[in-house]
């Protein structure tokens, strides 16, 4: 179920993208490519149609995105957080003789 999930976000997001660039901006974009069907898509052009489009794509992406997470959760049922080794590192207790630190080199003196 996850993989026919996974392979309909790949799809999404390639919609998405494209939808995205075929709207219509300040600079047109990828609009121009669209050729002279805007009377396909009413008085406005497709402007009011990708924008539609758009929003009822992404809001499948959502739902297929959250349907994703859940149905992978169901299917791991572990976290990959507890597959995390944890090593422990030897903390020496007693403290280390602090050593002098060695003096910076003096300025050249000019005469």
């Amino acid at each position: 179920m996850t993989s026919v999930l996974l392979i309909l976000q790949f799809v999404l997001t390639g919609i998405i993208a494209i939808s995205v660039l075929l709207q219509k901006s300040s600079s047109i974009g990828l609009g121009s490519y669209s050729g002279s069907n805007e009377s396909l898509f009413g008085a406005k052009g497709p402007a009011g149609f990708m924008a539609k489009f758009t929003f009822i794509v992404a809001v499948i992406f959502i739902l297929n995105t959250l349907a994703l997470g859940y149905f992978y959760n169901q299917d791991r049922k572990v976290s990959l957080a507890e597959d995390i080794k944890i090593e422990k590192s030897i903390v020496p207790t007693t403290p280390v003789p602090a050593t002098s630190a060695p003096e910076a080199p003096s300025a050249p003196t000019t005469k």
